[in-house]
């Protein structure tokens, strides 16, 4: 007997599982690829070698495993120059095995896009105020008499929409499914906040709150809840298929699934994370994919669409508010929806610089989500690797929807590669 069969046998370790929490990415990545119609990127002055480099910058970002399904939409000049999707709807998460039941996705596959709802919002609030319905400039008291109480008797819309309300922490009650549509439990738990900040001055991002006074307003001075006006004043006109508020209870199994994916996050980050949502991002990704959440109207955010429609969305407002011969907002609007509140600062709730407009994220002239030498480009971040946004200076309106929702993974630059190459390889047409 040799000396080896001499030593005992340990007993066999299991594997350990994958702390990135990725996905299996497939070998064949052309079987899990589909495209949608594009135009000759020759005819609105793009190098097709230019539109290559940008889908493989997206493909790249799908194989570091950590987005089971990733949609990316580019319009130059209002043409579709790149609409592609890669990845799985559902069954390839971190937590599926080989034999989980796994449903293809397509560039028609909407999905959630969390917080990038509230330009969504925000253009109904300036819709509103452009017909004379709200004014945004005077206290939301005046449309929510019990709001204005315990030192938020000052707070605007102007206020909630760009971030500087002072009430970034929303009540339990908000986001408890059980409550979703019991509008009187929410608004009034939102009555009795007090403000963590004196209204009007810090810049702290309201990740609930702004979206639930807004959607309150719009309901009381409308008599319809915020779905049907955006419905019936801009999605049914211009003939969209989804981006708006939750979806109808059939179209329920359609929307693609949220999945957990990339480095658990541990303090301080947790930390932080958990006072602006509220809960752990475990927890809130659990969340949007109930059917509950999906059915319901949260309007900051609980829009299902896809990379496709929310291009078109934001070259609705590239274009001054008109689209396909349809006009839904007058220019000057749009102009002060996307103009600047002030200038690069930093977020008290994120704790990044940022510059926001009344509705949106704005891009900088050295560093912004989208790159540098972005000074007049707008748009909005959704939880956590979503972006919709328009930039003027290149004749672009662009949408990007993940479906995993890391907060911290290595390849995160790759996801802010692809708005930076966007920028960086479409000439510019204004100067």
């Amino acid at each position: 007997m040799s000396q080896l069969s001499r030593i005992p046998q340990l007993p066999r370790i299991p594997l350990l599982p994958d702390p990135l929490r990725r996905i299996r990415v497939p070998r064949d990545l052309d079987a899990v690829t589909d495209r949608g119609s594009e135009v000759d990127p020759r005819d609105v002055g793009m190098d097709p070698r230019s539109i290559d480099r940008i889908w493989n910058t997206a493909v790249d970002l799908y194989r570091s495993g950590v987005h089971p399904a990733i949609q990316l939409c580019v319009r130059r000049e209002g043409q579709v120059v790149l609409n592609r999707s890669i990845g799985h709807a559902d069954g390839n998460g971190p937590g599926d095995g080989p034999s989980t039941p796994r449903t293809a996705e397509t560039t028609q596959t909407p999905f959630g896009i969390c917080s990038a709802s509230k330009a969504i919002t925000a253009v109904v609030a300036h819709l509103l105020a452009e017909r004379g319905v709200i004014d945004l400039d005077i206290p939301v008291g005046e449309y929510i008499p019990d709001f204005a109480r315990h030192g938020k008797e000052s707070i605007t819309i102007a206020h909630l929409l760009s971030h500087r309300a002072g009430i970034p922490l929303h009540p339990a009650v908000a986001m408890d499914l059980d409550h979703l549509d019991d509008r009187a439990a929410v608004i009034g738990a939102m009555c009795e906040t007090r403000p963590v900040f004196r209204p009007g001055r810090q810049l702290a991002y309201h990740a609930v709150t702004g979206g639930i006074v807004i959607g309150e307003v719009v309901e009381r001075v409308t008599g319809d809840n915020i779905r049907t006006v955006l419905a019936r004043e801009i999605l049914d006109p211009l003939g969209f298929r989804w981006t708006n508020y939750g979806v109808d209870p059939a179209d329920g199994a359609s929307v693609g699934k949220n999945y957990v994916t990339g480095l658990p996050t541990l303090p301080p980050l947790s930390l932080i994370l958990g006072r602006i949502l509220g809960t752990s991002v475990e927890h809130t990704v659990r969340l949007t994919n109930d059917r509950r959440f999906l059915t319901s109207v949260v309007p900051s955010g609980n829009v299902v669409t896809t990379a496709e429609e929310l291009s078109r969305f934001f070259e609705l407002l590239r274009r001054g508010g008109e689209l396909d011969g349809v006009r839904v907002l007058k220019p000057r609007t749009v102009a002060r929806a996307i103009a600047p509140t002030a200038e690069l600062e930093v977020d008290c709730s994120l704790g990044v610089p940022l510059r926001y407009s009344q509705g949106f994220m704005l891009g900088e002239r050295q560093f912004s989500l989208w790159g540098p030498d972005t000074a007049n480009l707008f748009g909005h971040l959704g939880l956590s690797n979503v972006l919709g946004w328009a930039d003027p200076d290149r004749a672009v309106s662009v949408g990007l929807i993940t479906s995993g929702k890391p907060v911290l993974y290595p390849e995160m630059f790759t996801f802010l590669a692809i708005p930076a190459r966007i920028a960086m390889l479409t000439p510019k047409t204004v100067q």
